[in-house]
């Protein structure tokens, strides 16, 4: 178990190291690739485990990523309203 979390971390800083080689300084661009990097981790981690078929799998992730385009709209259409309000 502990070999495992030194492969994760490993990969993680190794990541973050050429991420910011190529010039991502932002932390909004940051924050955004370290989320797509763990979601691939997490579908790779899924697919490994064979819970689902592959094109099962391929509908439920289209599907979550659909909601959660729905959950950032409902947010930012939150956000535009209380400052209207304000």
């Amino acid at each position: 178990m502990y070999i495992l979390n030194m492969k994760n971390s490993k990969f993680l800083i190794d990541t973050l190291g050429k991420l910011l080689e190529q010039g991502i300084i932002s932390s909004k661009d940051l924050t955004s690739e370290l989320f797509n990097i763990l979601k691939s981790k997490r579908d790779e981690i899924v697919f490994k485990m064979k819970i689902v078929s592959k094109d099962e799998f391929d509908v439920l992730s289209k599907r979550v990523e659909n909601l959660e385009n729905k959950i950032k709209k409902l947010e930012t259409k939150k956000k535009t309203k209380r400052a209207k309000e304000s």
